[in-house]
This record gives structure tokens, sequence and C-alpha cells, in this order.
């Protein structure tokens, strides 16, 4: 069966605000987009490896570190207002403490970098790296490299990968590719879908869980979830990790059509503005977006995604 990363989709890619070209998007209709390469496939044969198990952090100040590394990567609300500007946290979508295969596990990251990103076209850093998922996924502002924090996450994403390959691919890595789906995904299905599924935990309006003020379940759209430069806003990502990992403690119970129809539905929501908006919405779509599965800048059922542009406060005062 081939891959997602194997397949070319007519891509609608134009069309922005008052410049579109395309005839609008409605929820009723099928969408035609465009798939994005992201990792390589693993190889066949790929090398199996199991992190370490927690009983051999060092109680000294490394484990110290680690401890607190591994803090902040399952409550990274820690840093909201410094660092992050909305109710996500590493964890959300690095199931298990950043140790679940097939949940882009940091054990499966940290050793493949140094690497090559096309996201930003030059070779990026551990700590880069981790810095764009502040700034996107979590819609704030990353650490310094030679902060407390920042130095804290490094060490425990190479704890975890203690007795890893450099530079090798392992079983597990990322999220796995979902095969083409049989019809196109389509919002009004992966409503149903949501509703049936998803809305249990992250809401009706996909606002998310709290208790006594601490985020339980993460809102998947709306000002506090990850924003449009988040790698979690194209559906061909958001399907793969939904299809390996959702519902929670149910993975791979939804078919690969109603995971590519409900991150149609959730990514089809407005949420945050991508941090590298540029000029225009049409420009910034052409510069960062043209070549996504995404819906950042098109039409749906009368209303431009991308348009509301919720405030970011971090960046609002940083840029002061």
């Amino acid at each position: 069966m081939k891959s997602v990363n194997n397949l070319t989709f007519r891509a609608l890619v134009v069309g922005v605000l008052g410049l579109a070209l395309q005839a609008p998007l409605h929820a009723d209709e099928e969408q035609v987009l465009d798939y994005q390469v992201e990792l390589p496939e693993t190889p066949d044969g790929a090398v199996k490896f199991k992190p370490i198990s927690d009983d051999r952090i060092p109680d000294d100040g490394f484990g110290e570190m680690v401890r607190y590394g591994e803090s902040l990567f399952v409550d990274t609300q820690q840093l909201r207002g410094k660092y992050v500007g909305n109710d996500m946290n590493c964890v959300n979508c690095h199931l298990d403490r950043g140790r679940k295969a097939d949940s882009s596990p940091m054990w499966a990251a940290y050793t493949m970098y140094p690497a090559y990103r096309r996201k930003n076209d030059k070779v990026n850093t551990n700590e880069e790296r981790v810095a764009g998922c502040f700034e996107f996924s979590m819609n704030g502002t990353p650490p310094p490299p030679s902060s407390k924090e920042m130095t804290a996450l490094m060490t425990y994403m190479y704890w975890m990968s203690t007795g890893a390959p450099t530079g090798i691919p392992l079983e597990g890595r990322g999220y796995p590719t979902v095969a083409k789906p049989a019809q196109e995904p389509d919002i009004r299905r992966g409503k149903g879908v949501y509703e049936a599924s998803c809305a249990i935990c992250h809401g009706a309006d996909g606002e998310g869980q709290k208790v006594e003020g601490k985020v339980v379940f993460p809102p998947l759209w709306g000002e506090n979830s990850y924003n449009f430069g988040a790698g979690m806003h194209r559906i061909n990502t958001a399907a793969s990790f939904i299809k390996h990992n959702m519902p929670l403690g149910k993975p791979g119970t939804l078919s690969d059509q109603e995971a590519w129809d409900v991150a149609a539905y959730i990514n089809s929501h407005e949420r945050p503005q991508d941090p590298r908006f540029d000029k225009t919405l049409a420009h910034t779509h052409d510069v960062f977006h043209a070549d996504e599965q995404c819906y950042y800048g098109k039409e749906i059922d009368g209303h431009v995604l991308g348009t509301k542009s919720y405030p970011n406060p971090l960046r609002e005062t940083a840029a002061r």
C-alpha cells in the first residue's frame, strides 16, 4: 500500500481573501489539497530501540536536571506567560512523557539532529527544533538556548536516547503516515467523527478541558490551541497522529478515512495566526503554506481561515 508521502494530489492552493481564484470550500464538498513530504519513511528493518527506564536516573545534579526537564515536558504550563502562550503541553503531541512509539518520541528524534528542515530552509539543532515547538505549537516564545528550561528539556531528551545510534532512523519515529483515503477528507463527515469520538475529552467546541484551572485535555482549535505555523495544522500530520494515537487509550480504532476526515474538521477552524505572518494573508500563504495540505487562507463556509488572528500577548510584549 502506498504511503501518503508518495502521493500527489491536485492542489487548491491559490485564492486568498480578495485575490481568490478558486471556488469557496463548503463543509459538504470534497476538499482536494496538497500532501507535503515530511519525515522520510522509516525503512524496513529499522533499528528497534527501548528508552532507558526511570529507575536508572542518577541521584545527582544531572538526574535533577533530567527530572526537571521531564516535569516541563509533561506540564509545560509551568512556563505559561513566560514562554508558553496557550493551553498546550509538550506531552499533548508526544504521548507518555515523550516515550510512546509512533507519537514522535523524543528518544527517536534527539539522535537525528542536527538536520536540514524544509520548514525554515536550514540545518536545525535540537534546541532550534524545540524552540519551534514553543513558537508554533505553544504559540509562545522559545526559551534561550542557554536557559535552565532549554537545558533541562535537552537533558531529558538526551537521557531518553541513551544507547540509541546516532543518525539512524529508529522504529517508532515520528507519526507513521496514513494511507491515502478512499475519499477526499471531508469536513462534514469529520464533524460526525469528532462528536462521536473526540468531543468527550476535547469539548464540543474544541475548547479542551480543565480541572481546577489545570489543563487536562488540550484545546484543538481557538485562541488557546496551536497556531497556523504548527505542524499539526496540516491535515496529513494531524491524520497520522490521530490514527496512531487517538482516541486516547484506543489508538488505531478509527479507520484511515475517519482519521483524515476528523483531521480536516479540526483544522477547518480558526486558531492563532502564523507568527511568520508577513504583509498579507495571501503573501503568507504563498510563502509558507502553498505546498501544504491545509486550509490556511482558504474560504470555508463563507469565512477565510486565518483572518481572525487571535492576539498573542507574549509576542506583542516582546515586540515592544
